[in-house]
C-alpha cells in the first residue's frame, strides 16, 4: 500500500477537524473535501475586531480556538454584550443569510483562530446539502433559545440577578470543574467594563457587587477569571433577585 503524501495527511487532518464541528458533523468525507477547499484559516489577537456592526462584509466564521465577544453599540456609543462564543461555534452567519449589514460587532477576547468562508460558497454548500442546512437551522435555534433566556432574565431579574444568571449560563458552557456541584472556574477574559455591558450597568457598580460577593464567599474575580466558590449559594442568590426586581403591588 502506498504511503500517504503530506498533502493527503493534511487533507485527512482537516476533514477530521470538520467532523468535530456541529455545522459539518453530518456530512460525508466526499462533501467535506469540497468544504475544506473553501475554508481559510485566520488569526486574531486579543481585543482585535473580527467584524464591526454596520459593516457590509459577509464572511462566515467557525471558531477553532479562543473566545469571541459579540456586542452591539448604541447611538450613544454604549456597548451591550449579547453573547460569548468559543470552539466550534459559528459566527457571522446572519449577514451571509439575509444579505444585510452586520447586526453586531465581534471582538476576540483571547487569541483566536478562525476558519472563514465566503458568503457565496457558504450559500452554495447550504443549497447543495440539506443535512448542512438542517444543522445550521439547529444551531440558529440554539442561539435563539439563548437570546430568549437572556431576554427573560432582563424581565425577571435586577442587574445583579442578570449578571449571576449570565455567569451561571456561561459556567455551564465553558466552566472548568474544581469541585463537582460546588466550585468552578470560568475564564472568559472579560474585564469589569465587559461584564457591565452584559447587564446594562456601570463598571463601578460591577466592581462593588463583585467585591460584595467575594466577601460573602459566593464567587471571586481575578483579572478576568471568575471562580464560583459555592454554586448552590450563587444559584440561590440569583433566584432571590427575582423578588428584588418585583415592584410593590400596593396602590
Amino acid at each position: 500500500m502506498q504511503d500517504k503524501t503530506p498533502q493527503d495527511k493534511t487533507a485527512a487532518r482537516r476533514i477530521a477537524t470538520l467532523k468535530d464541528i456541529p455545522l459539518f458533523g453530518g456530512l460525508t468525507d466526499k462533501e467535506l473535501v469540497t468544504i475544506v477547499d473553501d475554508l481559510r484559516r485566520k488569526e486574531y489577537g486579543k481585543d482585535e475586531l473580527i467584524f464591526r456592526q454596520g459593516d457590509e462584509s459577509r464572511e462566515v466564521y467557525i471558531i477553532l480556538k479562543g473566545k469571541v465577544r459579540i456586542y452591539r453599540i448604541s447611538p450613544a456609543g454604549n456597548e451591550t454584550t449579547t453573547a460569548i462564543y468559543s470552539t466550534h461555534d459559528i459566527i457571522g452567519e446572519f449577514a451571509a443569510l439575509d444579505n444585510q449589514p452586520r447586526s453586531a460587532t465581534g471582538k476576540a477576547i483571547s487569541p483566536v483562530t478562525l476558519l472563514a468562508m465566503s458568503q457565496e460558497r457558504f450559500l452554495y454548500h447550504l443549497h447543495a446539502s440539506a443535512v448542512m442546512a438542517l444543522d445550521l437551522a439547529r444551531l440558529i435555534a440554539q442561539k435563539l433559545r439563548w437570546r430568549t433566556a437572556y431576554a427573560e432574565s432582563i424581565a425577571q431579574y435586577d442587574a445583579a440577578g442578570r449578571l449571576l444568571h449570565i455567569l451561571l449560563e456561561n459556567t455551564t458552557r465553558f466552566g472548568e470543574t474544581l469541585e463537582p456541584g460546588k466550585r468552578y472556574i470560568l475564564d472568559l477574559a472579560l474585564n469589569q467594563s465587559d461584564l457591565a455591558s452584559m447587564v446594562g450597568a456601570r463598571r463601578e457598580w460591577v466592581n462593588r457587587i463583585l467585591s460584595d460577593w467575594r466577601k460573602r464567599g459566593l464567587l471571586d474575580y481575578d483579572n478576568g477569571v471568575i471562580t464560583i466558590l459555592d454554586l448552590p449559594r450563587v444559584q440561590a442568590e440569583r433566584d432571590s433577585r427575582i423578588e428584588a426586581n418585583r415592584t410593590s403591588t400596593d396602590w
